[in-house]
């Protein structure tokens, strides 16, 4: 017979609770099924697993979310912002070339990394799509035609580099280191 240690109640020996009060005689008694499982996928471990791997995509998710509605727009990229703190707000484009010549022309313009190539002929203005900040190279070129090729660099509208034809030959490049 096994006393209960909480109502002294006498419970037969192979008794798991007490039969008056329902209380765990002994845990060496114990149903096996009720101790925890050494073989096999442990529940409780597979859910922490489940709610670390939720928490690291919602983590990404949200960390995604905030990265692509925090980048500028490309307008705003062409922005300067001095020393001082002011912000110089630029046009969309900061740099456009004007080619003069009477005849044909070719020309690659841009930045040097990306040159966009143009053919006119007469005078004409492009906008680069160009940074205030980037570098800026332009080759142009005659076809056919005499006199003199010229290239202006503007910046904000006021020119900062130009090169001109003047030795009779059929080309000419201007570099502009901003």
């Amino acid at each position: 017979m096994v006393r209960c240690p909480r109502c002294g109640y006498e419970n037969a020996t192979s008794s798991t609770y007490c039969d008056n009060c329902g209380y765990i005689l002994s845990t060496q008694t114990q149903n096996p099924s009720n101790s925890k499982r050494k073989k096999g996928w442990n529940v409780g471990i597979a859910k922490k697993i489940v709610i670390v791997m939720g928490i690291i995509v919602i983590a990404l998710l949200l960390f995604s979310f905030v990265y692509n509605n925090s980048q500028p727009s490309h307008n705003d990229t062409l922005n300067v912002f001095y020393d001082d703190g002011s912000n110089h707000q630029s046009s969309t484009y900061p740099f456009k070339v004007v080619i003069k010549y009477d005849g044909n022309w070719y020309a690659k313009m841009g930045n040097p990394d990306y040159l966009v190539e143009r053919s006119s002929s007469g005078t004409k203005t492009y906008s680069l799509d160009c940074a205030a900040w980037d570098d800026v190279q332009i080759e142009a070129q005659k076809y056919g035609g005499s006199g003199q090729l010229q290239i202006q660099l503007l910046r904000n509208g006021k020119v900062v580099a130009e090169n001109s034809t003047t030795d009779g030959s059929d080309s000419v490049s201007l570099y502009f280191d901003s």
